[in-house]
């Protein structure tokens, strides 16, 4: 099970989370998120990574030139389009990896198969699509949980990118979230938190070991 944490602030909080066996964190440059990380610190949290463990972008709104800049600038080559941003929009984003957030509830759940057809008609090779619960004027990190039953329902895994579930996962609900979406991975921002954009080394650790018990 691949497991990210998103929304890290310091490279202090950055590496005791990588400290944790995380495969994956999320820098947020999101100016109205609470885990909004500037340029300079995102810099040198991605150039303390350990090798094993990848730094993704996450972007809403952004122009293509505001996400090649920090992404060049930071030393970022995987992105999470957490916007509303289009397959059109997508294909001019280079050489640059994009993980496609989609925000899911009740009312929208039936077109979650025809936005990833779009990435896939604009040649657009997804390396991942990230269920969100879709709460009216956020853009995620809000703590509720997406309709895993749903999503189970309409997960057609043979031909969908790989899934990463988001949408208030904590060290709670983890296993029982796996059990009934089977994703590929998995990713929490206020789920292991002690303040926005600090997260709480024990529940990371954690929410990994309930994230990777079927891998044991």
């Amino acid at each position: 099970m691949w497991v990210k944490v998103c929304g890290l602030t310091s490279v202090k909080n950055a590496l005791q989370v990588c400290d944790t066996g995380v495969d994956a964190i999320g820098l947020n440059f999101y100016a109205k998120s609470k885990r909004r990380v500037d340029l300079e610190t995102a810099r040198q949290i991605v150039e303390s990574l350990p090798a094993n463990v990848e730094p993704i972008g996450l972007f809403v709104n952004h122009t293509v030139e505001e996400i090649q800049r920090v992404t060049s600038e930071a030393g970022i080559k995987t992105i999470q389009l957490h916007g509303d941003e289009t397959a059109e929009f997508a294909a001019q984003l280079g050489d640059l990896k994009i993980i496609r957030a989609i925000r899911i509830d009740e009312t929208n759940i039936k077109q979650l198969a025809s936005e990833i057809d779009s990435f896939r008609t604009a040649g657009v090779a997804l390396a991942g699509c990230l269920i969100d619960a879709n709460v009216q004027g956020s853009y995620g990190g809000t703590g509720h949980t997406a309709p895993w039953e749903m999503i189970a329902n309409h997960y057609d895994v043979e031909n969908w990118p790989p899934l990463i579930l988001a949408g208030g996962l904590n060290t709670k609900n983890i296993e029982a979230a796996i059990r009934m979406v089977q994703p590929w991975g998995v990713d929490t921002a206020s789920g292991v938190e002690s303040a926005p954009g600090m997260k709480d080394p024990t529940q990371v650790c954690e929410f990994v070991s309930g994230a990777t018990k079927e891998n044991d």
